[in-house]
């Protein structure tokens, strides 16, 4: 069974507690402390495994916690550390948080191992706490609690190429005519229940991966038939090559086809709309008469952009062509992979959400200055380069009442507020 989607809970180890104990020798009658400290708890990492291309595991084990530490002992003993938990996942899981839905890391490219939850510190024990004044402490230090989240899972293939269509438009047939892929092929809608993955080799040219992302259907934006368990795999791709029946083999129109599919792309996601796209008019071998549909087709999507291309991906007709189209636009697009941005940092969630901020305006320079480790922690995990990034740091001043302070001391549109070195303009 291919599975794309799990939803799991993730717990790291807490710290054990620090020893409250004294040294107890003979003719010692009043030994010093001799307390040991707490073991620290193990930390969550996820970790990439290449032999692994789906979620099944995540369907049955929904549970996954790391060791707790073990609490200190008597004569000076520390507590044995909690053992780190590594969940492996395949290439591509991006990893979310399950409440807000917002991405905590990507587990591709160069991100092969990620620290998600620290374990909690062990507590010190009673020896630490020893002065002149207090010989006996009889107090230690508990540990830290565990960190835990909620967590949704999401494999997002990684490809170059998207191949997107309605069903029995010949897509399966194209990929198994061209790469290495050998798809399940049979005449009926939804034919392909997993996306199929291949590499096409090309003569004096780099070559490229390519997806069949399983039949669309009107309505796949919204969750119709299996809409949305398909659609996030586009996400990676660089290039759509938008597959047509061009003979109109189940007396579809092949322009209505097009525009119908684009426009769930678009539902789905806004900026699918804006993903370089090639339309290969599949079928041609079996248009018969007069009926030119390819050149129809050219003159409705050709002035907007699409390039078009007349195929058989049964007997190979026109394809070469195409995919040395498709290798060229790909050279002129950007060579790294489609990487999601961090959105949600548990590093803040659980180490910064309790300290301090001021607010405060400066008379000398003339601008409002925000300062303090919640500040400066929020800053040093968010880009401020990308603009889910900046949106993501607005949303957190305002959810932590930054600009409501602001507004009390009295800024106004266009007024300059500094955060360590960075300077920015407030509009409401």
């Amino acid at each position: 069974m291919f599975a794309d989607r799990a939803t799991i809970y993730v717990k790291s180890g807490r710290g054990g507690n620090g020893h409250v104990s004294f040294r107890r020798e003979k003719y010692v009658p009043s030994g010093g402390p001799d307390g040991g400290d707490g073991g620290k708890g193990g930390d969550v990492y996820f970790e990439i495994d290449e032999g692994l291309n789906t979620l099944t595991d995540f369907r049955h084990i929904r549970k996954y916690s790391a060791g707790n530490g073990e609490d200190g002992g008597k004569r000076n003993c520390a507590g044995k550390s909690g053992e780190d938990l590594t969940i492996k996942v395949p290439p591509g899981t991006v990893i979310k948080e399950a409440g807000t839905g917002q991405v905590i890391t990507d587990m591709s490219g160069d991100n092969r191992r990620f620290l998600l939850l620290k374990g909690g510190k062990g507590g010190n024990g009673n020896q630490h706490y020893a002065t002149s004044t207090m010989q006996a402490p009889r107090y230690a230090q508990p540990g830290q609690p565990a960190q835990e989240l909620e967590l949704l899972l999401e494999l997002k293939v990684i490809a170059d190429v998207g191949l997107v269509g309605f069903p029995n438009v010949g897509k399966s047939t194209f990929l198994a005519k061209v790469t290495n892929a050998r798809p399940k092929i049979a005449n009926y809608h939804f034919t392909t229940l997993n996306p199929n993955l291949g590499v096409v080799d090309l003569e004096d040219a780099r070559g490229f991966v390519i997806a069949d992302i399983p039949g669309l259907i009107e309505g796949a934006s919204k969750g119709v038939g299996l809409g949305h368990e398909f659609l996030r795999h586009i996400e990676r791709t660089k290039l759509i090559v938008h597959i047509v029946d061009a003979a109109s083999t189940e007396g579809r129109d092949p322009i209505e086809d097009i525009y119908a599919i684009n426009k769930e792309l678009e539902a789905y996601n806004a900026d699918l709309a804006l993903r370089p796209q090639i339309i290969a008019a599949n079928k041609v071998d079996m248009i018969y008469g007069d009926d030119d549909t390819v050149q129809k087709i050219r003159a409705e999507f050709e002035p907007r952009g699409i390039s078009v291309y007349g195929i058989s991906a049964v007997t190979g007709q026109g394809i070469r062509e195409l995919l040395y189209a498709v290798n060229n636009q790909l050279e002129k697009l950007d060579s790294k992979p489609v990487i999601f941005e961090q959105e949600y940092f548990p590093e803040y969630h659980f180490d910064a959400a309790s300290e301090p901020f001021t607010v405060v305006y400066d008379e000398e320079e003339k601008d409002y200055v925000v300062e303090g480790p919640r500040i400066e922690k929020m800053l040093s995990y968010t880009n401020l380069e990308s603009e889910k990034g900046f949106q993501f740091f607005q949303g957190f001043l305002k959810d932590n009442g930054v600009w409501d302070r602001l507004e009390e001391l009295g800024i106004e549109d266009g007024d300059t507020v500094r955060m360590y070195g960075l300077y920015f303009n407030y509009y409401k």
